[in-house]
């Protein structure tokens, strides 16, 4: 493997051709109108424009990519996370060019694509499951009596969801049908497939993968856990790992479990297997993401491996260079989702130049981005600017980094999720550990950072205040010093 193509954008293609480049192994880059002038296509070897700004007529389109390869001579495709990385389709065209995916096979992530059959493949390792329907609800009635037996409150998902869409909780049979058909007609409009499902809902659920490594001769082996439980929008914005609450014997099951899951689609290259914990440290089987995770750096850290390196490794044909009892957690890590979102404002998006951008920096701390002071916010896209990461002897240590680190994040122009990474921080419920995916719900108002941020400015007003009275008290001091000696002089001379 001498060239790779990376089919993504922005801080994940760097990070993927800072690996290719350690490697030895020339990058690719690909780009749209929007992003000509991007860091990631300045950092490749190569670079092809596929198109207009908009996803959907460049980084979403699989023949423009297959082309911009074939016409590099690129050996192999990454596709990082999102856009493509798990479209079956894609995976088969790529094979079907002759070009090697870095990523699992167009089986796996069809199977794993749809929670239903990532169900069934899971049941067959007799992995926990939450209560509910195995198959897709085709009698509203009668599924109205499955979750009157499971008990309410019950969750409908979307077979094909993700993201929160296609999803309801239902309080009460009363409300049932309407939710029913709620999530039917979300889950048509966003996945084109109107098939769901039910659950018991969990009232204090916590968000727990598993990383998971796979070669081509059956080896699959876990790298410990994440607590991805800080959301937004049923979408991450602090990872932790490892978990602050997993005990040593949870942690060995639910890892048995991902791997597991991963043998049930003969999984290879790098997977993470999702679980929901209960407030009684049960854990179900939610879903399996069949790419590298956005957070995936956290794993890295407390593990000591390269996981974009496994994935090229095991791509060329490699075996694991390790085996389970060789993987060991060494220290903490924590990663905060730098959002160009305003929190004060329900996290709505916010575009526009980066008029101040300086990054922090120091022991434990890693910045994965893909802007420069002066670049704009593209519309286009995913609002995350990027992923600031600390790494600690222990939790305490690694909060206490980032904290530090997101004071020392420079970024004007726009406003981000900074703000209220530190209120995450310095929270009693994060740094007790015992906190969930409701965490937003529960203890966030916009405006406690208004008078958080209130707080700060008068602490710095008082500072600068206490400076300039010292400074002027020790001007009056010199004066007055001053004054005397002249007085002195003056008794002299006369």
């Amino acid at each position: 493997m001498k060239k790779i193509l990376i089919a993504n954008r922005g801080e994940i293609a760097i990070r993927v051709m800072r690996t290719a480049k350690e490697m030895g192994i020339k990058t690719v880059a690909v780009f749209s109108d929007a992003d000509r002038n991007a860091l990631h296509v300045r950092y490749a070897d190569e670079a092809v424009c596929i198109g207009e700004s908009a996803s959907s007529k460049s980084y979403l389109v699989i023949d423009k990519i297959i082309d911009a390869c074939k016409q590099t001579n690129a050996d192999a495709i990454h596709p990082g996370y999102g856009f493509l990385s798990e479209n079956a389709v894609f995976a088969r065209k790529v094979q079907e060019a002759g070009i090697i995916l870095i990523g699992p096979s167009a089986e796996a992530m069809e199977i794993m694509g749809n929670k239903l059959s990532a169900k069934a493949a899971a049941l067959s390792y007799n992995i926990p499951m939450v209560p509910g329907t195995d198959k897709a609800i085709s009698d509203i009635a009668d599924a109205k009596n499955t979750a009157i037996k499971i008990g309410f409150p019950i969750l409908i998902k979307a077979a094909a969801g993700g993201g929160g869409k296609g999803m309801r909780i239902v309080e009460n049979a009363a409300e049932f049908e309407e939710q029913m058909q709620l999530a039917v007609s979300e889950a048509i409009s966003a996945f084109g497939d109107g098939a769901v499902f039910i659950e018991r809902y969990v009232s204090s659920p916590r968000h727990i993968e598993i990383q998971v490594l796979g070669d081509n001769f059956g080896n699959i082996v876990h790298l410990f856990e994440r607590d991805c439980s800080i959301q937004r929008r049923h979408q991450k914005v602090v990872e932790e790992a490892p978990s602050a609450v997993l005990t040593e014997e949870i942690r060995a099951k639910m890892g048995k479990c991902a791997v597991d899951v991963a043998k049930s689609v003969n999984y290879t290259g790098a997977g993470t297997v999702e679980f929901i914990l209960d407030e009684n440290l049960d854990f179900f089987f939610l879903e399996m993401n069949t790419r590298l995770q956005v957070e995936h750096p956290i794993s890295e850290l407390i593990t000591g491996v390269d996981l974009v390196k496994e994935q090229i490794n095991i791509a060329r044909g490699e075996k694991l260079r390790f085996k389970q009892e060789d993987l060991k957690i060494n220290g903490h890590a924590i990663e905060l989702r730098v959002y160009a979102e305003d929190p004060k404002n329900n996290f709505l998006p916010d575009i526009g130049k980066l008029q101040t951008y300086i990054t922090p920096k120091g022991n434990g701390v890693r910045v994965d981005d893909a802007f420069e002071q002066g670049m704009d916010i593209p519309i286009f896209y995913d609002p995350m600017i990027a992923k600031l990461i600390a790494f600690g002897d222990n939790r305490t240590d690694a909060i206490a980094k980032l904290i530090r680190a997101i004071d020392e994040y420079e970024i004007t122009g726009i406003e981000t999720t900074l703000s209220f990474g530190k209120f995450v921080m310095q929270h009693e419920a994060f740094i007790s550990g015992y906190y969930d995916t409701h965490f937003v719900a529960k203890y966030f108002k916009p405006e406690m950072l208004n008078s958080y941020c209130n707080d700060e400015a008068k602490m710095a007003a008082a500072l600068i205040t206490h400076l300039l009275e010292k400074k002027e008290n020790k001007s009056t001091t010199l004066q007055v010093k001053q004054n005397k000696s002249a007085w002195h002089k003056n008794r002299k001379s006369h």
